[in-house]
């Protein structure tokens, strides 16, 4: 049998791609290979290679209209206040990010060239030349000191304040340089700086209404709970990037029309389909799906300062009374992983093994609302589509309930303002949280007790003199030892219930290429726009 000859190279590989865009037959190819010493076998795959990297190859131009699955008219383009899937999606493509989140979990340079530190607590950060923003003023330090230290200012009223809090000093080193300082080490900044919300404005912006960033893509249109038009920036700093020349972004809530809608060829991208729609776009070969499992889940938030939430005893009732099994395989088709009651999920290095979820356990939760003294009361369960599956997951509870004499009353409310209206509010209610690269950047923006987000009003000196002391630990095995501790205490004490982490299905036209899995969440961590490209 002959070998691949030693000096057959990726130059040759560049080769047969070349003659397969021009049009040369199979039989073609193969004589070429054969005559340059490969078999018939060898020849083949390398044929199969070479076809997939064709298909692989990035083509320019297009529009593409993608619909996510929220949207409120609460929708924004200032990053600090972003707190939706359809607002990031939005900041990803007219903004940039000193750092990126690749899809391995890797942290990339993007409006920064270098982060230097000696001690993970004074930090010198090299910036880009070149870079533009969409009215044309040239980027630099000063543009990322305003954008850093908005998240500082409470009017500003940033989702991020209390991670950004740990920046105590942001300084212009010079024009290409900034300085920050922590009020301890924390070797997660680089990762840090990637999240949404760290985009970089303009100094001075006020008016974010038309998305003034060094991003991939110019805002034509915003229209806030309605729809996004964005077009090519045509002075983007990425070569050849983007390859769209535009892209529509709007929310279809109802999961099945956002799926007839893309199976019509309304749309070219339904983002977080619904598990249950699985059979029905498989059975499409013009439809493909993207599966990724980084972390999301819906969680049922009892708040420990409101009735019933504040009873001892109810809280963790409901987490027996969960079936997580049940919500596992019937609500999610088996595309989601049994979940601890915690947000670190099996995909985060620092996930704690050794906490077991709680089994569903009908009789236990009923003693222990006894205990509370709410069996045989009715309490209300807000839920809405606007969280991915709670109302089906709410069912499940009321079923459990209806078992053992304890009566839930499904309140469901619209997705519209859903956000605003009754999350972090209602006394029992669901919540839809994004992927997160760090545990630090999960309890801070949800367990902490200034948490933005603290879904349960859970308060716990000892946690946040944990979660400070976890974030400046160098010494990686003490860090994990806090961070499984940690991750305990919310399980056991929060009154958040997460039953399981739900792998998030993207689906697509087989037109798009380009869209890849990443730890920030579907869509390529909402960064799908300036990656994918359509298929002529």
């Amino acid at each position: 049998m002959k070998k691949i000859p030693m000096n057959w190279s990726g130059q040759d590989d560049a080769m047969v791609e070349n003659a397969i865009r021009r049009g040369a037959t199979r039989r073609e190819l193969l004589k070429m290979l054969m005559a340059s010493g490969v078999g018939a076998a060898a020849g083949g795959s390398l044929l199969m290679r070479a076809d997939r990297a064709v298909a692989a190859t990035p083509k320019s131009g297009g529009n593409l209209r993608a619909a996510g699955w929220s949207s409120s008219t609460a929708d924004t383009l200032d990053p600090a206040q972003a707190s939706l899937s359809t607002d990031y999606v939005r900041c990803c493509a007219f903004y940039d990010r000193l750092t990126f989140l690749n899809e391995t979990g890797n942290v990339e340079n993007e409006l920064a060239t270098e982060l230097a530190t000696d001690d993970a607590q004074t930090w010198q950060i090299k910036l880009r030349e070149g870079v533009t923003f969409h009215d044309g003023k040239a980027f630099g330090a000063d543009d990322v000191v305003f954008s850093l230290k908005r998240h500082l200012d409470p009017a500003v009223g940033s989702k991020v304040n209390s991670i950004a809090k740990q920046m105590t000093e942001i300084s212009k080193v010079d024009d290409k340089t900034v300085k920050i300082v922590l009020d301890q080490p924390n070797a997660d900044l680089p990762t840090i700086l990637s999240l949404h919300h760290f985009m970089i404005v303009a100094e001075g912006t006020t008016d974010f209404s038309k998305g003034n960033g060094t991003g991939a893509f110019i805002c034509e249109t915003f229209e806030p709970g309605v729809k996004s038009l964005a077009t090519k920036n045509p002075n983007y700093w990425k070569e050849n990037r983007p390859y769209l020349d535009s892209f529509e972004f709007f929310a279809i809530t109802d999961n099945n029309a956002r799926v007839n809608a893309l199976m019509s060829g309304d749309i070219q991208l339904a983002a977080s389909v619904n598990p249950r729609s699985m059979r029905i776009l498989k059975s499409d070969p013009k439809v493909v799906t993207s599966v990724s499992t980084s972390g999301n889940y819906t969680n049922l938030n009892m708040r420990l300062d409101l009735n019933p939430g504040d009873k001892a005893g109810f809280v963790e009732g409901m987490k027996y009374l969960l079936n997580r099994e049940a919500i596992q395989k019937s609500v999610f088709r088996g595309l989601a992983e049994i979940a601890n009651d915690q947000p670190i999920s099996p995909a985060d290095r620092y996930h704690n093994p050794n906490l077991k979820a709680r089994e569903f356990d009908p009789e236990k939760a009923k003693a222990l609302f006894e205990k509370a003294g709410v069996l045989g009361t009715e309490i209300p369960i807000v839920a809405s589509d606007a969280a991915t599956s709670s109302v089906d997951m709410a069912t499940i509870v009321q079923q459990a309930g209806d078992q053992i004499g304890m009566k839930f009353k499904i309140d469901r409310v619209p997705s519209d303002g859903y956000w605003s209206n009754y999350w972090l509010k209602a006394p029992v209610h669901f919540g839809n949280i994004n992927p997160r690269p760090t545990p630090d950047i999960l309890f801070s923006l949800l367990y902490a007790s200034d948490a933005p987000w603290n879904e349960s009003q859970y308060k716990s000196a000892k946690f946040d003199k944990m979660l400070a002391e976890a974030r400046g630990a160098l010494d990686d095995s003490k860090r994990t030892q806090m961070y499984w501790e940690m991750q305990e205490m919310v399980a056991n004490e929060a009154g958040t219930a997460i039953p399981v982490y739900i792998s998030n299905v993207d689906a697509l036209s087989d037109k798009v290429g380009g869209l890849k899995p990443n730890p920030l969440g579907g869509m390529m961590g909402y960064d799908f726009a300036r990656h994918v490209w359509l298929e002529s």
